[in-house]
Protein backbone atom coordinates (compact mmCIF):
# COMPACT_ATOMS: atom_id res chain seq x y z
CA UNK A 1 0.00 0.00 0.00
CA UNK A 2 2.78 2.43 1.17
CA UNK A 3 4.64 1.97 -2.30
CA UNK A 4 1.27 2.45 -4.59
CA UNK A 5 0.63 5.84 -2.33
CA UNK A 6 4.38 6.54 -3.88
CA UNK A 7 3.66 5.96 -7.09
CA UNK A 8 0.08 8.20 -7.11
CA UNK A 9 2.37 10.87 -5.36
CA UNK A 10 4.98 10.45 -7.84
CA UNK A 11 2.61 10.36 -11.02
CA UNK A 12 0.63 13.07 -9.48
CA UNK A 13 3.46 15.18 -8.81
CA UNK A 14 4.84 14.84 -12.54
CA UNK A 15 8.60 15.02 -11.29
CA UNK A 16 11.33 12.51 -11.69
CA UNK A 17 12.84 12.03 -7.33
CA UNK A 18 16.12 10.46 -7.77
CA UNK A 19 16.28 8.60 -4.42
CA UNK A 20 19.60 7.06 -2.64
CA UNK A 21 22.02 9.83 -2.11
CA UNK A 22 22.24 11.12 1.05
CA UNK A 23 24.90 13.38 3.07
CA UNK A 24 26.14 10.49 4.90
CA UNK A 25 26.69 8.98 1.70
CA UNK A 26 30.83 7.63 2.34
CA UNK A 27 30.97 7.75 -1.83
CA UNK A 28 29.98 11.65 -1.81
CA UNK A 29 32.54 14.02 -3.11
CA UNK A 30 30.79 17.32 -3.40
CA UNK A 31 27.83 17.47 -0.68
CA UNK A 32 25.86 20.82 -2.86
CA UNK A 33 23.00 22.44 -0.98
CA UNK A 34 21.01 21.15 2.09
CA UNK A 35 20.32 22.06 5.31
CA UNK A 36 18.63 19.63 7.41
CA UNK A 37 16.00 22.55 8.96
CA UNK A 38 13.43 23.22 7.61
CA UNK A 39 12.91 27.02 7.27
CA UNK A 40 9.50 26.67 8.13
CA UNK A 41 6.88 24.23 8.31
CA UNK A 42 2.90 24.54 7.72
CA UNK A 43 0.46 22.44 9.84
CA UNK A 44 -2.22 21.18 7.27
CA UNK A 45 -5.90 23.29 8.15
CA UNK A 46 -8.11 22.34 5.28
CA UNK A 47 -10.76 19.77 6.39
CA UNK A 48 -10.91 16.62 4.69
CA UNK A 49 -8.12 16.91 2.39
CA UNK A 50 -6.26 14.30 2.13
CA UNK A 51 -1.75 13.92 1.65
CA UNK A 52 -2.04 13.25 -2.17
CA UNK A 53 -4.32 15.58 -2.69
CA UNK A 54 -2.50 18.06 -0.58
CA UNK A 55 0.53 17.18 -3.20
CA UNK A 56 -1.71 17.70 -6.24
CA UNK A 57 -1.88 21.24 -5.17
CA UNK A 58 1.85 21.65 -4.29
CA UNK A 59 2.39 20.46 -7.90
CA UNK A 60 0.12 22.61 -9.19
CA UNK A 61 1.79 25.21 -7.46
CA UNK A 62 5.04 24.02 -8.59
CA UNK A 63 3.63 24.73 -11.94
CA UNK A 64 2.65 28.18 -11.54
CA UNK A 65 5.92 28.86 -9.92
CA UNK A 66 8.35 27.38 -11.87
CA UNK A 67 10.95 30.18 -10.88
CA UNK A 68 10.83 28.98 -7.47
CA UNK A 69 10.09 25.27 -7.18
CA UNK A 70 12.88 23.00 -6.80
CA UNK A 71 11.43 19.60 -5.72
CA UNK A 72 9.12 17.42 -3.39
CA UNK A 73 9.43 14.49 -1.26
CA UNK A 74 7.12 12.70 0.36
CA UNK A 75 6.99 11.36 3.93
CA UNK A 76 3.75 9.31 4.12
CA UNK A 77 4.66 7.69 7.90
CA UNK A 78 4.21 11.62 9.15
CA UNK A 79 1.71 12.51 6.34
CA UNK A 80 4.16 14.76 5.73
CA UNK A 81 5.85 16.35 2.44
CA UNK A 82 9.43 18.08 2.40
CA UNK A 83 9.12 21.12 -0.25
CA UNK A 84 12.45 23.09 -1.28
CA UNK A 85 12.27 26.10 -3.01
CA UNK A 86 13.64 29.15 -3.31
CA UNK A 87 12.25 31.21 -0.51
CA UNK A 88 8.91 33.00 -1.83
CA UNK A 89 5.97 34.94 0.11
CA UNK A 90 3.38 34.01 -2.61
CA UNK A 91 4.34 30.47 -3.18
CA UNK A 92 4.95 29.92 0.71
CA UNK A 93 1.32 30.81 1.21
CA UNK A 94 0.05 28.99 -1.49
CA UNK A 95 1.83 25.73 -0.26
CA UNK A 96 0.85 25.85 3.30
CA UNK A 97 -2.96 27.21 2.37
CA UNK A 98 -3.39 23.83 0.36
CA UNK A 99 -1.91 21.48 2.99
CA UNK A 100 -4.86 19.57 4.48
CA UNK A 101 -5.72 18.63 7.94
CA UNK A 102 -3.46 16.26 9.47
CA UNK A 103 -0.66 16.70 7.15
CA UNK A 104 2.30 18.80 7.56
CA UNK A 105 4.02 20.28 4.93
CA UNK A 106 7.96 21.85 5.39
CA UNK A 107 9.41 23.82 3.16
CA UNK A 108 13.48 24.46 2.87
CA UNK A 109 15.25 27.24 1.31
CA UNK A 110 17.30 26.29 -2.00
CA UNK A 111 19.33 29.01 -4.09
CA UNK A 112 17.93 26.95 -7.49
CA UNK A 113 14.53 26.05 -9.11
CA UNK A 114 14.03 22.81 -11.04
CA UNK A 115 14.68 23.85 -14.28
CA UNK A 116 17.96 24.70 -13.47
CA UNK A 117 18.59 21.73 -11.97
CA UNK A 118 17.07 20.10 -15.46
CA UNK A 119 18.75 21.66 -17.75
CA UNK A 120 22.42 21.25 -15.74
CA UNK A 121 21.64 17.57 -15.78
CA UNK A 122 21.06 18.09 -19.37
CA UNK A 123 24.43 19.31 -19.75
CA UNK A 124 26.10 16.32 -17.94
CA UNK A 125 24.09 13.89 -19.83
CA UNK A 126 25.03 15.01 -22.91
CA UNK A 127 28.66 14.68 -22.60
CA UNK A 128 28.35 11.01 -21.42
CA UNK A 129 30.42 9.66 -24.02
CA UNK A 130 33.26 12.31 -23.90
CA UNK A 131 35.00 11.17 -20.52
CA UNK A 132 35.25 7.71 -21.56
CA UNK A 133 38.71 6.19 -20.57
CA UNK A 134 38.79 8.52 -17.15
CA UNK A 135 35.76 7.00 -15.62
CA UNK A 136 32.00 6.00 -16.40
CA UNK A 137 29.39 8.46 -16.21
CA UNK A 138 26.24 5.72 -14.96
CA UNK A 139 23.45 7.77 -14.26
CA UNK A 140 22.50 12.01 -13.88
CA UNK A 141 19.56 12.61 -12.26
CA UNK A 142 18.13 15.97 -10.55
CA UNK A 143 17.60 15.71 -6.37
CA UNK A 144 14.76 17.31 -5.11
CA UNK A 145 17.08 18.95 -2.89
CA UNK A 146 18.97 21.24 -5.09
CA UNK A 147 21.54 19.81 -6.86
CA UNK A 148 22.66 17.35 -9.50
CA UNK A 149 22.79 13.89 -8.99
CA UNK A 150 25.81 12.38 -11.04
CA UNK A 151 26.65 8.97 -10.61
CA UNK A 152 30.30 7.58 -11.85
CA UNK A 153 32.42 4.11 -11.14
CA UNK A 154 35.03 6.52 -10.20
CA UNK A 155 33.99 9.58 -8.26
CA UNK A 156 37.74 10.51 -7.82
CA UNK A 157 38.42 11.02 -10.95
CA UNK A 158 35.15 12.41 -12.28
CA UNK A 159 34.86 15.22 -9.65
CA UNK A 160 37.58 17.00 -10.84
CA UNK A 161 36.63 16.83 -14.65
CA UNK A 162 32.75 17.34 -13.96
CA UNK A 163 33.01 19.79 -11.21
CA UNK A 164 35.97 22.07 -13.49
CA UNK A 165 33.61 21.39 -16.51
CA UNK A 166 29.84 22.39 -14.68
CA UNK A 167 30.82 24.02 -11.96
CA UNK A 168 30.77 22.39 -8.37
CA UNK A 169 28.02 24.45 -6.88
CA UNK A 170 24.59 22.40 -7.65
CA UNK A 171 26.65 18.79 -8.36
CA UNK A 172 27.30 15.72 -6.25
CA UNK A 173 29.57 13.11 -7.57
CA UNK A 174 29.10 9.69 -5.75
CA UNK A 175 30.21 6.08 -7.13
CA UNK A 176 27.24 3.64 -8.06
CA UNK A 177 27.53 0.74 -8.74
CA UNK A 178 27.26 -0.98 -13.07
CA UNK A 179 23.51 -1.45 -13.19
CA UNK A 180 22.65 -5.39 -13.76
CA UNK A 181 19.81 -7.22 -15.66
CA UNK A 182 18.68 -9.01 -12.36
Amino acid sequence: MKRDRWAVAAIVLGLGVLQGCTVEDPHVLHEGPSDPTPASECAGQVAGRSLEQSLASVSRLAREHPDVFTGLSVDEDDRAADVYRVPSADFDAGVCGAAGKGVTLRLYDTDVNRGELEALAGRVSADMHRWDGTFELREVGVDERGWVHVGVDDPRAAREVVVGEFGGEHIRVVEVEEASAD
